[in-house]
């Protein structure tokens, strides 16, 4: 459980334990129905039970745990009805968000995500390959410039990324690396509307796929 500190950046040691916390959920490393204990991770962490107090809430209103009243925090567990409904939402609002940031994208967000996806075709690990595409997708939404709309695709990407591993192996991984190959050629001909319904059509395989992987402990009906 480990936050990668990016060069030149001074973190709290509540935005420590927050990141820490996170980046271990969205990995699968603290995976669904973790208890949470606020001296394990205290010490753990070499901080007090304070900015850990401070991070759970935090991750609580994000959605990522939950606060039990018996339990303590718990890492939240999710069904296969919200990750439709997260699917849902994210159909509605992430084709236009990518629509008009392909059509305004700029040269050095376009060498940005270019330098992703060149790192996505070279990783094998699937957790890293999960951190990457979110890397990608978040970097790309927030092209636009319209603050409120990607802050809420990355919610969104948050609670759904914990499941992003069950749709992580060689084939999917593949798969992906072919489709953000087509966004990138979208973006660099800087037309929004073949991206948005790249978008479209990939959130809608990705959901199929979730739901054809059921059982599983992180998407019970």
């Amino acid at each position: 459980m480990e936050a990668q500190l990016i060069p030149g950046e001074r973190r709290t040691a509540h935005q420590m334990v927050r990141d820490s916390l996170r980046g271990a959920i969205l990995d699968g490393t603290l995976p669904a129905g973790s208890r949470l204990v606020q001296a394990d991770i205290a010490a753990r962490l070499r901080v007090s039970t304070t900015p850990v107090r401070e991070a759970l809430r935090d991750l609580a209103s994000e959605g990522l745990i939950r606060l039990d009243a018996h339990r303590g925090a718990v890492v939240r567990e999710t069904s296969l009805t919200e990750v439709r409904e997260i699917y849902l939402i994210r159909r509605l609002l992430e084709p236009e968000a990518v629509r008009l940031a392909a059509a305004e994208m700029s040269p050095e967000v376009l060498s940005a995500l270019e330098r992703l996806h060149a790192d996505l075709e070279d990783v094998r690990d699937p957790g890293r390959w999960v951190a990457l595409s979110r890397e990608f997708h978040r970097l790309l939404n927030s092209a636009a410039g319209l603050d409120r709309l990607a802050e809420i695709l990355n919610h969104l990407d948050d609670n759904a990324a914990a499941y992003a591993t069950v749709t992580a192996d060689a084939g999917h991984r593949e798969q992906g690396n072919r489709y953000r190959q087509r966004l990138l050629e979208a973006c660099r001909d800087g037309d929004g509307e073949s991206a948005a319904k790249l978008v479209t059509e990939h959130l809608q395989q990705t959901l199929t796929m979730m739901e054809r992987s059921v059982p599983h402990p992180r998407l019970n009906t």
